[in-house]
């Protein structure tokens, strides 16, 4: 047996495909299949959870959360240290089933272990840092005291795209501030968020505070639990349209809510950058998950004086990866996650070639089996491209060049949405006026790499509400009460 076979062997043992509801791993009549999308054969089949395993998992969390709120906060660092611990010395399983599932390299699956360990350790770290304040009234006649507690059961909905990193981001502050769980991961990639859950389990987390229900009908299971008084608490990741009609409904009960939506994110090259800096950040942002990342680069401003230029290094750079199933060695690029979203990639390049793109490199399927799709430089394209003003999520960069710096700002602020930005000059000046102008939640200067667990990641506009990661993390699951008594030092 070789390697790669001995690593899926270990991690399809690990990983369980049930429900977990109240500290009990438990099965359902139906199921529905997980797909690697790098053969585009079944891996494994799940159970399928129904409306009414939704509300048990309801039932379950809102029994457990007033003891996990009084569970002192060193117990709950601890336990989400342990986590940590656990999720590396996993790191294998993880990384495997990142990979099988979602279709990520393997280096690349094992740099999100990393990545999503750390919100663990970070928010293990938070807990025990949750304060109030006391101080007195301007007037003098009161004193105020503002003391936080948890917001109350949580429903956790995470996308395809990083399917660990996702479920930590979300749970380690919810934990932290003593909320109880439900995650509701993707019905693409289900199994590292089943892994986490056991992983979880086995660490001592108390029955009724992490529950999972994995579903191939998300709307008919979550409906009912947003509407239901006992839930407190909703994050979800993913398309802005679908945050939109969770906002929504989330409105009629008054959930407080946290959404990390759609990303457009520029990256702009101005005249003066380093250009072998900006092409290798350029590379990277983009080509990081297939593309398939929020934060991603999704459209490139190049000043014209060096678009030629940058574009013809970008390509050659993309030119030389390697696409292929990530378990294989060597492989740079893996699968698109399912044929539809290759197919909605496709269509995106080919529109963008009409409208008079020139590509430099890529522009193509690659044969199956598998959904693979050749990285691609599209230069010469106009401000106005649909491929430029629309959430690629694919390994497809589009270059338009531009003249000046407000014109730029122009291109860049023109969108609904405002999640990241990447900025590439060798002026501090410039970089200080980008900064204060562009209509974004995160800009990255001179790099293509932005998100830590110390960091608060989140958006503006139409890219959601709320952040996510730093000491900022952990308030979207606490209240603050305000209790105001007379000055005790008044007779």
């Amino acid at each position: 047996m070789d390697e790669s076979a001995r690593l899926v062997e270990a991690a399809l043992a690990y990983v369980p495909t049930g429900l977990y509801i109240d500290g009990t791993w438990r099965s359902t009549e139906n199921t529905f299949d997980v797909i690697n999308p790098a053969t585009g054969a079944v891996i494994t089949a799940i159970s399928d959870a129904t409306p009414e395993d939704g509300m048990a998992a309801l039932d379950a969390a809102a029994r457990a959360q007033e003891s996990w709120a009084a569970t002192a906060p060193r117990v709950r660092a601890e336990l989400l240290r342990a986590l940590f611990e656990c999720v590396h010395e996993l790191r294998d399983v993880f990384a495997t089933l990142m990979t099988l599932e979602m279709g990520k390299p393997l280096t690349e699956s094992y740099g999100e272990v990393t990545y999503g360990a750390e919100f663990l350790r970070w928010f293990s770290e938070e807990a025990v840092r949750i304060n109030g304040r006391y101080t007195p009234s301007p007037e003098g006649n009161l004193r105020i005291l503002t003391v936080k507690r948890p917001v109350g059961p949580a429903l956790l909905i995470t996308p395809w795209n990083f399917p660990l990193a996702m479920a930590t981001r979300k749970a380690a502050p919810a934990l932290a501030a003593g909320c109880t769980t439900i995650l509701k991961p993707a019905g693409l990639t289900p199994l590292t968020s089943l892994a986490f859950v056991k992983a979880a389990e086995e660490v001592g987390f108390p029955p009724g505070v992490i529950n999972i229900v994995a579903t191939s009908r998300t709307a008919p299971m979550t409906g009912p639990m947003i509407q239901d008084p006992r839930l407190r608490k909703l994050s979800f990741t993913g398309s802005t349209p679908t945050g939109m009609a969770l906002m929504k409904e989330a409105a009629g009960n008054v959930v407080r809510t946290s959404m990390e939506l759609g990303g457009n994110a520029p990256f702009i090259v101005f005249e003066d950058a380093d250009l072998d800096a900006a092409v290798t950040a350029a590379r990277l942002t983009k080509l990081r998950n297939m593309g398939e990342a929020c934060n991603a680069a999704n459209r490139f401003y190049v000043h014209s004086s060096v678009a030629q230029k940058f574009g013809e290094r970008l390509a050659a750079e993309l030119s030389a990866l390697r696409v292929g199933n990530g378990l294989a060695e060597g492989i740079d690029v893996g699968p698109i996650v399912s044929d539809v979203e290759r197919d909605r990639i496709d269509g995106m390049v080919q529109a963008a070639i009409e409208d008079g793109g020139t590509v430099l490199v890529g522009g193509n399927r690659v044969a199956g089996p598998g959904f693979f799709f050749e990285p691609t430089v599209i230069a010469n394209l106009p401000a106005t491209s649909t491929l430029v003003n629309e959430e690629i999520f694919g390994p497809v960069a589009p270059i338009v060049p531009f003249e000046t710096e407000d014109e730029v700002l122009g291109y860049a602020n023109n969108s609904d949405v405002g999640l990241a930005a990447y900025v590439h000059t060798g002026s501090i000046e410039r970089v200080l006026r980008i900064a204060e102008r562009l209509e974004v939640g995160m800009i990255g200067i001179n790099s293509g790499t932005i998100s830590n667990a110390a960091a608060p990641f989140g958006g503006v506009k139409h890219s959601g509400t709320g952040r996510e990661g730093g000491s900022e993390g952990i308030e979207e699951y606490l209240e603050t009460v305000y209790v105001g008594f007379p000055d005790p030092f008044t007779k």
